[in-house]
C-alpha cells in the first residue's frame, strides 16, 4: 500500500512572528507561530515545518524559545531550520522539542556538516532544504541559493541534491523561489527532476494557491506537499487539501470530518 501523502504547513518566522512574501521578498506579518501551529495541529496537519528565515542573514541561532513553545502545543513531527550550523545546534533543537532539523546555507558552505549530523543523529533527523531558482548557468536549469534566497550559488540543484543524499540527508525540502508566494501552482518541472535523482522523500514547496494545485505535485513525484500563505490567510484549510488529494486518488491520513 502506498504511503500517505503528508500535508505540511510551513511557519516562516522572523523576529518571533510568522511572515510571508512573494519570491522570498516583501515579507509581511501573518501571526503568532504558536497560535498558528495549534490551529494546524487541530486541523489535522501531518507535520509542521518551522523556518527561521532571517537567522542565517542575521548570523544568529534559531529562536529556541519559540520552537519550545510551538513543540509544547503540537504532537506531530516538527522540522526546524534556519541558522543550523553544527551538530550541537541540532542537539539543542531536539532538546527543545524538534523532531527533525533543516539545513541549507551552512551545509552549502561546509558539506561535511551533513555527514556530521547524519552520523550523530541518523538520516531521519536531517532535512536538506533547497531554495532553488531557475538559472541558465546551471546544467539542469536550476541553481541553489543561500541566505534566504538572496545569494545564488554556482551549485546545480540536482548535483547538490545527489551529493547531500550520499552524505546522509534523509529528506529533501524543495523550495521553488520562482513559484514562492505566487499562488500559481507548484513548479512541476523542478519536482519531476528532483524525483528522478532522489532516493529519499521529496517535499514540494512554493506556489500553492488552490486545492487543485496539490495533486499535480504528487503526480510529479512529491511525497509531501508544503504550503504557507494559503493556510495562514485562511484561504485553505488542511482538510481542503486532503480532500482534493483524496479525490485525485492520492492516499492521505484522515480528513477533519473523519477524525
Amino acid at each position: 500500500m502506498p504511503l500517505a501523502c503528508r500535508v505540511i504547513p510551513c511557519l516562516d518566522v522572523a523576529a518571533g512572528r510568522v511572515v510571508k512574501g512573494v519570491n522570498f521578498q516583501n515579507l509581511r506579518d501573518m501571526g503568532d507561530p504558536v497560535e498558528l501551529a495549534r490551529v494546524y495541529f487541530d486541523q489535522g496537519a501531518d507535520e509542521l515545518t518551522f523556518l527561521d528565515v532571517t537567522a542565517t542573514v542575521d548570523d544568529r541561532a534559531t529562536t529556541y524559545d519559540v520552537v519550545r513553545r510551538t513543540a509544547e502545543e503540537v504532537f506531530i513531527p516538527l522540522t526546524v531550520g534556519g541558522g543550523v550550523r553544527s551538530s550541537d545546534d541540532v542537539a539543542r533543537l531536539l532538546g527543545v522539542g524538534a523532531d527533525k532539523a533543516g539545513v541549507n546555507s551552512a551545509a552549502i558552505a561546509r558539506p561535511a556538516l551533513i555527514d556530521e549530523i547524519a552520523d550523530r543523529f541518523g538520516a531521519q533527523v536531517l532535512v536538506l532544504s533547497l531554495d532553488v531558482k531557475r538559472s541558465a548557468s546551471a546544467a539542469s536549469g536550476f541553481a541553489v541559493t543561500t541566505h534566504g534566497g538572496r545569494v545564488e550559488t554556482a551549485l546545480d540543484a540536482l548535483d547538490w541534491a545527489r551529493e547531500a543524499i550520499e552524505r546522509g540527508a534523509g529528506e529533501l525540502l524543495v523550495n521553488s523561489i520562482d513559484a514562492d508566494g505566487t499562488k500559481q501552482g507548484f513548479d512541476l518541472d523542478l519536482i519531476t527532476l528532483m524525483r528522478e535523482v532522489s532516493s529519499v522523500p521529496v517535499i514540494a514547496s512554493g506556489g500553492a494557491g488552490a486545492p487543485e494545485h496539490f495533486p499535480p505535485a504528487v503526480r510529479a513525484g512529491a511525497d509531501a506537499v508544503l504550503a504557507a500563505s494559503v493556510f495562514h490567510s485562511g484561504q485553505l484549510t488542511i482538510d481542503d487539501v486532503k480532500r482534493a488529494l483524496a479525490a485525485d486518488g492520492v492516499p492521505v491520513r484522515g480528513t477533519e470530518k473523519a477524525q
